[in-house]
Formats: structure tokens, C-alpha cells, sequence
């Protein structure tokens, strides 16, 4: 994602039991072992978290909040709606993942020997759908209120007997794709064994170019992408440029021969960089476009 302030991030977090206070340490510590620009300011809630006294919170605190529920899950508060990862939520479509039933699989076309970057973690669920295939998977975040939520959703899913093979593939980093990608170049990645053989990409897109125009058909914004539309704006024409002929300089060194980048797209919207695909797959409402290396 594309905002780059690199200031540092004030979160209040509301919690709601003392028993918590284990979790918060936990969640303390995770800032401080991935560096992650965020100060957390705790705040025991008095009162019941009902739809109403988030409602009241989004619309009077300037600065963004975090909540503890019952369950011990992190979850951001975005106009009055509470967003995570919940990956739990996904284990059928996980268990099921194949070429046959996913999309993104068909197109990257990874096997568990293969290392893949998923430059736009977001939420995670595209990377959970990577990581089925026994793939590492390197998730990358820009914005540190996402990271802080995908390592807390990783550390909590990793106590599942059902998950910590999974959990164990998914290296979560915060920082933007086109450092990372520098990095990479400069760590010569080529002789250390640590290839990346795919590049996963799924910028922020304007939020008017999920539907055609004309049909009304296509993919509707949830409250999830609603949420990110909130962090980070799209990126121009030049950042597209850079940040896809960047994924194919990584990739033109995979170690299985042929590289490849996949671009997910809403249905309708233009090839990324105005970059002519190699081959793409899509349903009704998204697409995913593979340029090979």
C-alpha cells in the first residue's frame, strides 16, 4: 500500500477484562520484535463495545483504535466496524484450496518447493491461500496498523493444532514492496539459495472500479476493502511501472525456471502499468493477470 508517512502510528486499545493484561504484553512485544512504528495506549472499557459505542469512538477519536474482544482477537475499528484478518473464518476454503477451486492457484501455478511474495498482504487471505500449496510465503505490509493485525492473527491462529504448518510458511515484514524489492537486488539473491519464484500483486485500487460502468456487474467493495481504501490510496501510473517491472526483475531469477507475476484486478479494470498479460484467468468479478519471466 502506498502511504508513505513513515510517522509513527498512535493506537488506542480498548480492552475489556483484566485478565487481558497478557495478551497486551504479548502484543507489546510483537511492536517491538518487527520494529513497527506503533505506540499503543491501553484503556480498560467500562461499558459494553455494542455497535452504537463504536459508532461513538470512530467518529470522536483522532487517532485509530484497536479492540480486544473476549476472545483475545485484534481487531481495528473503521467507521464504526470491526476489521481483521479472521482466518479462522477461512479454513474450508483453505482445506479445499486447489487449481481447480481457486483462481490465484491456476495463475501462479506454485508447488511446495516454491518461495512467493506477496507484495500487498492486506488482510492475508490471498497469502493463506499461497501458503495451502506448502509454499513459503513472504508477506509484505506497508502500513503498520495492518502488519500489527496480521502478526497478532498469526500468533493466535499458531495455538491450532489444525494451523501451525501453516502459520509456520507465512513470514510477515512490514515495509513496502519497492524497498523490499531493492533489498532483495542488493542481498544478490541469485546465489543464496532464496529465489523468489513469484511475485503476488494486488494494489489498492479507486473504489469506483470494482463494477462496470454500464452493467453494474463485478465485484462490490466489503467492509474489509472498505477499510484499506482508508490507509492507503491507489498508486499512479509511474508506481505501477515501477512496482511491476521491479516484480519481474525478482522473479527472472526463480529457481524453477520461469518466473511469474500475477496481478489481481477487479474484472473490468485496466492491465496494470497498461502492461499487456501474458495470459489471464477471471470470473465475475475479479481477474488475475500472469506475466511470465
Amino acid at each position: 500500500m502506498y502511504d508513505e508517512t513513515g510517522a509513527v502510528v498512535h493506537c488506542q486499545l480498548f480492552y475489556i477484562n483484566d485478565s487481558q493484561q497478557a495478551q497486551i504484553e504479548s502484543l507489546q512485544s510483537l511492536i517491538a520484535e518487527h520494529k513497527l512504528p506503533i505506540v499503543l495506549e491501553t484503556q480498560f472499557s467500562t461499558e459494553r463495545l455494542t455497535q452504537k459505542r463504536r459508532q461513538q469512538l470512530s467518529q470522536t477519536s483522532s487517532q485509530p483504535i484497536l479492540l480486544l474482544d473476549e476472545k483475545d482477537k485484534l481487531s481495528w475499528l473503521s467507521d464504526g466496524l470491526s476489521v481483521s484478518p479472521e482466518w479462522d473464518k477461512l479454513q474450508r476454503r483453505v482445506v479445499s484450496a486447489g487449481r481447480k477451486s481457486e483462481l490465484l492457484l491456476q495463475a501462479a501455478k506454485i508447488t511446495a518447493d516454491s518461495r512467493v511474495i506477496d507484495a500487498t498482504a492486506g488482510f492475508g487471505h490471498d497469502s493463506l491461500i499461497l501458503g495451502s500449496t506448502g509454499a513459503q510465503v513472504i508477506m509484505l505490509e506497508q502500513q503498520p496498523l495492518m502488519a500489527l493485525l496480521l502478526l497478532a492473527e498469526q500468533e493466535r491462529m499458531s495455538k491450532l493444532p489444525n494451523w501451525q504448518k501453516l502459520m509456520s510458511r507465512l513470514h510477515i515484514t512490514n515495509a513496502d514492496a519497492l524497498s523490499y524489492f531493492a533489498s532483495l537486488e542488493a542481498d544478490n539473491i541469485a546465489n543464496d539459495g532464496n529465489a523468489i519464484d513469484v511475485v503476488y500483486l494486488d494494489p489498492m485500487f479507486p473504489e469506483d472500479s470494482y463494477q462496470d460502468s454500464k452493467t453494474g456487474k463485478g465485484a462490490k467493495v466489503g467492509k474489509h476493502m472498505q477499510a484499506l481504501h482508508q490507509l492507503a490510496r491507489p498508486p499512479t501510473l509511474d508506481e505501477e511501472r515501477q512496482l511491476l517491472n521491479s516484480a519481474k526483475a525478482i522473479v527472472s531469477r526463480s529457481a524453477q525456471g520461469q518466473g511469474r507475476v500475477v496481478v489481481k484486478r477487479p474484472q473490468f479494470a485496466p492491465l496494470l502499468a497498461e502492461q499487456p498479460a501474458s495470459e489471464s484467468w477471471h470470473n465475475e468479478a475479479v481477474r488475475f493477470d500472469g506475466y511470465f519471466v
